[in-house]
């Protein structure tokens, strides 16, 4: 039977999602490729660093792929590159050569970073390191025949490294100083969140492939633990191929890094060496806890509870790597590489940090502890303040994305039909119009 109201929801305008600068494909193929060199991985105990880096490798090849063969990203506008208007060399040879200049001014300056900061150099930090240190070379020769091949392409190739490369040389034209500010700062973004990227690959695969499978199908713990393993080592390997892979005939490459002090602020505190949640550090809400696995502890004894939460848990993390997998090729902190709408990104604006506070209160349980009710006040009013941090840094994410109106045009579609700002406003009590 038809009624007034199917009438009035047929006669309602069509309100299109915006199109996704990433296409689900792309990060299907790179999951697809992952999850293949996992089980290759376990069928034959290759836990080790390098097998690690092959499971990076995996994950981004396909992607490539498809991105060429399928999406054919290389033709978008937005790459800034004109495939039919190629210039000839000894037109564009100068500003290369200016451009190369100020690429390796840039890298000398990460390097001694590196070099300086004694952390780079402890733990994890030091396959990091090392992997960095074998590719410098590589990358110092490729950038020559790389950037004399692009720039014959590229509608204005005096980009960032170019305004660099010319203040460095004296070079008399005018120097576009907000171009070397946005270049250092794109590179700052990789230099710090690929070391960082490549420093904990390692682990998380390893100890998902030297699993035991029958201990893990025997234990509802077990298992909920090992598949939340998996999928920090699906969102790491995203991760590090999207801090890899900015690349302008990919149409990955960065169009802009965040300005903004506050934003920096709120993502850096988040990290090594400067992180708050750490063990010990000002927003550690763990002491008078179980801990991170306290779940485990205070349910203790019920099976099926146990099991239930376990299965919230990996829910919750397979959304956090839903989250990262949708850009495909373009993860990266702190940076514009183009919107997503896709994915997780269809139902909320920040389905990555929704799901990881939710994953750490449910973990944690900070409302129950070994101590009094005191610490129990502290370790959720810490969480709080540890989910205020990700909401502040959600806040000036949005700000530098909303300087491009495909975001603003995504945030008014989301808020009008994005179902988590769509819950909150009914738990809110306020009514939508139309």
């Amino acid at each position: 039977m038809f009624h007034h109201t199917d009438l009035a929801r047929a006669a309602r305008p069509a309100d299109p999602r915006p199109r996704s600068a990433v296409s689900t494909g792309c990060g299907l193929a790179g999951l697809v490729g992952l999850l293949l060199w996992v089980a290759l991985a376990r069928s034959y105990g290759m836990d080790g660093p390098y097998s690690a880096l092959v499971n990076v490798v995996a994950c981004g090849l396909p992607m490539v792929l498809w991105s060429v063969f399928v999406d054919k990203v290389h033709r978008n506008a937005s790459s800034g590159i004109d495939w039919s208007a190629a210039k000839p060399l000894r037109a564009t040879y100068e500003i290369s050569l200016t451009k190369l200049a100020g690429l390796w001014l840039t890298w000398a300056g990460i390097g001694v970073i590196y070099g300086l900061e004694r952390f780079y150099w402890e733990g994890n930090y030091s396959f990091a390191m090392g992997c960095l240190g074998v590719a410098a070379p590589v990358l110092f020769v490729a950038s020559i025949p790389y950037v004399l091949w692009l720039d014959r392409y590229l509608v204005a190739p005096k980009d960032g490294a170019w305004a660099l490369g010319a203040w460095l040389m004296g070079l008399d034209e005018s120097i576009d100083r907000e171009a070397i500010y946005g270049h250092l700062r794109a590179w700052a973004v990789k230099g710090f969140f690929l070391a960082f990227m490549l420093a904990i690959v390692p682990p998380g695969f390893g100890d998902f492939i030297r699993a035991d499978t029958g201990l893990v199908l025997h234990d509802p713990v077990a298992l909920a633990n090992w598949l939340i393993t998996l999928m920090f080592v699906i969102d790491v390997a995203f991760a590090t191929v999207g801090y890899i892979l900015t690349l302008r005939p990919l149409d990955s490459h960065i169009r802009s890094a965040n300005p903004f002090a506050a934003a920096w602020t709120a993502a850096l505190i988040c990290y090594p060496p400067f992180v708050l949640m750490a063990d010990g550090g000002v927003l550690d809400y763990h002491p008078g806890t179980r801990g991170p696995d306290g779940w485990t502890i205070w349910l203790g004894g019920h099976p099926i509870l146990l099991a239930a939460t376990g299965a919230v848990l990996v829910a919750l993390t397979a959304i956090y790597a839903w989250a990262t997998v949708a850009f495909g090729l373009r993860f990266s902190n702190l940076t514009h590489r183009g919107i997503l709408t896709h994915g997780p990104y269809r139902f909320t604006r920040h389905p990555a940090y929704l799901s990881k506070n939710l994953f750490w209160l449910i973990s944690t349980l900070p409302f129950l502890t070994t101590g009094n009710w005191i610490d129990a006040v502290r370790a959720t009013g810490l969480m709080a303040v540890t989910a205020g941090v990700y909401y502040w840094r959600a806040k000036t994410e949005e700000r530098h994305l909303g300087m491009d109106p495909a975001y603003r045009a995504y945030s008014e579609w989301m808020a009008r039909n994005g179902a988590v700002p769509r819950l909150f406003d009914w738990v809110a009590g306020k009514r939508r119009s139309g």
